[in-house]
């Protein structure tokens, strides 16, 4: 007759470790790629540096394989699931542990829903929601210690692309002026369950506190128009009619608003290309410029009464 195992563990132990009975049926549709690899999970919530004082926010906890881990670890893990399936399989994974005292769920879209306060966010995201996801983390208030996040690859290196790179966007430039962006390591797609068609990598955001102080809306406003021809010159970028247009339609509002006089010879393109020329960048390009490039032409249209929001 063959041996029979002992089982020197409980039920509840085994599921804890291996994870909740098998059999769901993942809906790719909405991001739902497991990670499973557990040497990856516990490298993740290493580069968090965890206290055991803080509350988490996870996003996109699926069957609780780094959620149970956090768990250990941390003060509250508060769990933002979109699936209810997936959410009732995360709390039964738990349910009659120690540490299902210590998990809150929240049941919808993370997009829609004002963040709690946290200290840090550990999560497998969603790659739909990456963009959106990351300007709510970095305009949330209060401030968070750092976010340490799974991204689709090329997502990933646009985020820490730098000035001249292929990748570099206004999503590096958006991030990277509110935050100190560290590429930490990429993920196989085999390390997923079922396993996503593009490569994967972590990424560490820490929020720049205090932020710089621009206004983000205004900043975003001057990024859209330079980055939809970022090889283009900033003189032909902003030759454009329909450019010319919106910003001599914010610049009489400034002036309505600040009871200021237009001139009868008013001509937006010249005031526009001569801030170019008098800022040094009619012939700069964005894909080579920095932050700092970016500060300076906000403020000489700024300063002449040309606002982007």
């Amino acid at each position: 007759m063959p041996k029979v195992k002992t089982r020197d563990r409980s039920q509840q132990q085994r599921r804890e470790r291996k994870g909740p009975v098998t059999g769901i049926r993942f809906n790719t549709g909405l991001g739902q790629h497991i990670l499973k690899n557990p040497l990856i999970v516990n490298s993740i919530i290493e580069k968090a540096s965890l206290y055991p004082t803080d509350v988490v926010l996870e996003v996109g906890p699926g069957t609780g394989n780094m959620t149970v881990k956090m768990l250990e670890k941390v003060k509250k893990v508060i769990a933002c699931e979109l699936d209810v399936k997936l959410a009732g399989e995360l709390q039964k994974r738990v349910q009659g542990t120690p540490l299902a005292n210590k998990l809150e769920i929240k049941i919808g879209d993370v997009l829609k829903s004002d963040l709690p306060f946290f200290d840090a966010c550990v999560a497998n995201l969603p790659y739909q929601i990456s963009s959106p996801f990351v300007f709510k983390l970095l305009l949330h208030r209060p401030f968070f210690r750092c976010a340490v996040l799974m991204f689709q690859r090329e997502f990933a290196l646009r985020l820490v692309a730098k000035p001249g790179s292929p990748l570099y966007c206004r999503l590096s430039v958006n991030t990277q002026l509110l935050a100190r962006v560290d590429h930490l390591m990429k993920v196989g797609k085999n390390n997923f369950k079922p396993p996503p068609k593009v490569e994967s990598s972590v990424v560490r955001i820490e929020p720049k506190n205090p932020p710089p102080p621009i206004n983000f809306q205004e900043w975003d406003g001057l990024l859209r128009i330079v980055f939809v021809r970022k090889n283009k010159t900033l003189a032909a970028v902003f030759n454009s009619n329909a450019v010319k247009q919106l910003l001599e339609q914010n610049y009489r509002i400034h002036c309505s608003q600040n009871n200021l006089e237009i001139p009868e010879n008013f001509n937006a393109g010249d005031l526009i290309q001569g801030i170019l020329k008098d800022t040094g960048y009619a012939e700069k390009r964005a894909r080579v410029m920095d932050i700092d490039d970016f500060i300076s032409v906000l403020h000489g249209f700024n300063s002449k009464g040309i606002h982007f929001s």
